[in-house]
């Protein structure tokens, strides 16, 4: 288990540029399974999570070409029908929740998927109703396998998935996202309605109609799939990732620095800058940057009527749930008070104990919502010793622990890892000092 240990307050100044997006990479890599013929991804974020997930691809017989740092070359034209059934497959993917999305891609191109409960952060509930329902509505039979310990979907022998009217149950983005692959080769139109709309799943789309697929309605709710016979080989750029981007943001606000964020794709983070000015963060969009300027104080704005500010997750278009944690560690030391509503998932917030030890004025009401009172930069959080519970809590923890007085110890980084690639090596370089342990 690794560590970081972190030197508090130093300033950081300089320029940055975030990682391709961690959740569109799981979703487009999963894709190229679709087709037998070559597809090449740029800006793909060598973190833990993706190379894990390139791992269980090349398992199944893919071909994986690093052709430069970010960029790969993929061709799933050998896929090892015999692996993909098996006790050791099955038991790989348990253990990464990005393999979920591989269970649309194999359903729809080989007839027939095991579908384990996926591993990944331990943040509450996480149910996979709305994958598979969707699955059982383009025609997929269900079985649960013991041995296995996984729900095995498959396809009538001779015949295909086909097309259908759909209401998802949750606008779940990954959900949405196998849906879409596995309707690409179905038989007739595909409508889903409610769909997840980030730009994560608008990324897809345009890979996919890139490979031949045909998909209208893409950035709202209803998505119309017409299936085509075979999908063929294209290239694609991954985005920014966002939750970063709200990262780095964070970090400068509690340690009062000054950064550049370059390249942010400033029109795909949505409500994100606005929820950071809300508490104070008077950052500027320059071109496709973003400034975040160094500031005395931080002050949390009020409803109109003089109520406290609520800041809460909603599906796209409303604030992902994976930047709640870092908006929580900003709020500590600013000036006044904020609600966090964290409505998704209910261990999200556990994190909160340790930045109550290391001094910050937090009431948590329950596992979804915390009261925070901002200390104004009055009063700093005391160093500690930390462990890193999941990705978005592991980066809050470590922005508390930039901003703090004296030496404090992260335990269990690689939870970090699986979301930020080099972290430690990239803030160093702004001015932050943190040492990595084995």
């Amino acid at each position: 288990m690794s560590s970081f240990i972190i030197e508090g307050g130093h300033k950081l100044s300089g320029a940055i540029h975030p990682q391709g997006a961690k959740n569109e990479a799981l979703e487009v890599i999963s894709a190229v399974l679709l087709t037998e013929e070559e597809v090449v991804i740029s800006n793909i974020p060598e973190i833990l999570d993706v190379r894990n997930l390139i791992l269980v691809l090349e398992g199944m017989g893919v071909k994986v070409r690093r052709l430069e740092k970010g960029k790969f070359s993929f061709k799933a034209d050998s896929v090892d029908r015999n692996y993909i059934v098996s006790e050791e497959f099955v038991r790989k993917c348990s253990y990464l929740r990005g393999s979920v999305m591989v269970v649309g891609p194999l359903l729809a191109r080989f007839g027939m998927a095991y579908f384990p409960k996926p591993g990944g952060d331990k943040i509450g509930r996480r149910r996979v109703d709305t994958h598979i329902q969707g699955m059982l509505n383009l025609g997929a039979a269900i079985e649960y396998d013991d041995s296995l310990r996984a729900f095995r979907l498959s396809v009538p022998e001779g015949g295909h998935l086909k097309g259908r009217y759909m209401l998802l149950d949750e606008a779940s983005v990954t959900g949405t996202a196998n849906i879409l692959m596995a309707a690409s080769l179905a038989e007739g139109e595909t409508t889903i309605y409610n769909a997840a709309c980030e730009p994560y799943v608008q990324q897809l789309c345009r890979l996919l109609c890139t490979m031949g697929a045909d998909i209208s309605g893409i950035g709202s709710n209803l998505l119309r799939i017409r299936g085509v016979r075979t999908l063929h080989g294209a290239t694609h750029t991954i985005l920014p990732d966002m939750i970063e981007i709200g990262s780095f943001i964070g970090m400068a606000a509690l340690t009062q620095s000054s950064i550049t964020i370059k390249d942010v794709s400033y029109q795909n983070l949505g409500v994100i800058p606005d929820c950071f000015r809300r508490l104070g963060v008077n950052l500027e969009q320059r071109g496709d940057d973003i400034y975040v300027p160094a500031q005395e104080h931080y002050q949390i704005e009020s409803f109109l009527d003089g109520s406290i500010m609520t800041i809460a997750d909603a599906p796209w278009p409303g604030l992902t749930p994976d930047l709640l944690s870092v908006m929580l560690v900003v709020a500590t030391q600013c000036k006044g008070s904020v609600l966090i509503h964290q409505k998704m998932f209910e261990s999200r917030l556990f994190f909160t104990d340790k930045l109550i030890d290391m001094g910050a004025q937090i009431i948590l009401c329950d596992p979804h919502r915390a009261v925070v009172i901002g200390h104004d930069h009055k009063f700093r959080l005391r160093a500690g010793k930390m462990l890193s519970p999941d990705i978005r809590a592991g980066i809050a923890l470590l922005i508390a622990a930039m901003s703090a007085k004296g030496t404090s110890t992260i335990s269990n980084v690689e939870q970090i890892d699986r979301g930020y690639e080099d972290i430690d090596i990239r803030l160093n370089a702004l001015g932050a000092r943190i040492h990595r342990e084995d």
